[in-house]
């Protein structure tokens, strides 16, 4: 489930295992869905395994990519293999883009034909139900834990999106067995795509603010530079840079003028453990570099700038 959440909120064990059960539901319905698509002529089945895809696709890359994470840096992966993740998720964000743009087109075709296609509302509406019961096994499965880790949060909220588009296939069916009206296929496909779109363009959008080296969301370089200046012994903050390895890893460097007196008295130390702990108490950031300065020094920097 793409959500989209960090990769380190899915280390605790019991958490994985309520991830991947959900993954189990999912992709099982998936396939479901698509071999229904083949036998019932249905569009809005073959979106609805799209728009599980998703969360499917989603939650394999989270997954892996806890444990690639795990691995140990090395001298040519210095941070790691973090950023494993953010490359599924541009992968996955391509695909499900690519997937609802097809589903769009292939819907409105759909609707210009003078006839439309022949769909089996029945079968259509048995595996549409099948799949409203696995969602809702799924939210039931993460219903606690989603309110106590921020992973299992997003998952959480994307089972309940696959729920609603669910939802729109069983309208659509309930629609052609009792009308006839096969249509409805096409409309509750184009419901499903306007649902898929935003979610992954707001994936690729993050993928690039992770790539691009940008500041995470929420993260106010301003307040941090604030806070860091307030600390006993600094004169000032510069060179201030903050980005992300995935979500939820952020990772700080700042250049920090310290008083002279402070460099001479040996508090150096004790004023670089406040500003670390600044940073991991107030703005989560456990991974934080400082460079501390005498004033002399940033004077020698700023006439060479």
């Amino acid at each position: 489930m793409h959500d989209h959440a960090p990769v380190r909120g899915i280390r605790d064990a019991g958490h994985r295992r309520l991830l991947a059960t959900a993954l189990s539901l999912t992709t099982v319905v998936m396939v479901v869905q698509i071999v229904g698509a083949i036998l019932t002529g249905s569009l809005a089945l073959l979106a609805d395994a799209a728009h599980m895809f998703t969360d499917a696709a989603a939650l394999v890359v989270a997954l892996i990519a806890t444990a690639i994470a795990a691995r140990p840096a090395d001298d040519r992966r210095t941070f790691g293999y973090q950023r494993a993740e953010v490359l599924g998720a541009l992968v996955n964000g391509v695909v499900l883009i690519a997937l609802s743009v097809w589903v769009a087109v292939e819907a409105v075709q759909r609707l210009l034909r003078p006839e439309a296609p022949e769909v089996q509302g029945g079968l259509m509406l048995v595996v549409a139900v099948g799949g409203l019961v696995a969602n809702a096994v799924s939210m039931w499965l993460l219903s606690r834990a989603q309110k106590r880790n921020i992973n299992v949060r997003g998952a959480y909220l994307e089972v309940l999106g696959d729920l609603v588009g669910s939802a729109a296939v069983i309208v659509a069916a309930v629609v052609i067995v009792t009308t006839g009206w096969a249509q409805a296929d096409a409309v509750a496909s184009l419901f499903i795509a306007i649902l898929i779109v935003p979610r992954a363009i707001g994936l690729l959008r993050e993928v690039m603010a992770v790539l691009t080296e940008g500041a995470p969301v929420g993260v106010q370089v301003a307040e941090i530079r604030r806070h860091l200046r307030e600390a006993d012994g600094v004169v000032d903050v510069h060179d201030v840079h903050v980005w992300q390895l995935t979500r939820g890893a952020p990772v700080f460097s700042a250049h920090v003028v310290v008083e002279d007196a402070a460099m001479a008295d040996g508090r150096a130390a004790r004023i670089l453990a406040s500003l670390q702990g600044c940073l991991a108490d107030h703005f989560d950031v456990d991974h934080s570099t400082f460079q501390l300065e005498p004033a002399g020094h940033v004077e020698h920097d700023a006439q060479h700038a």
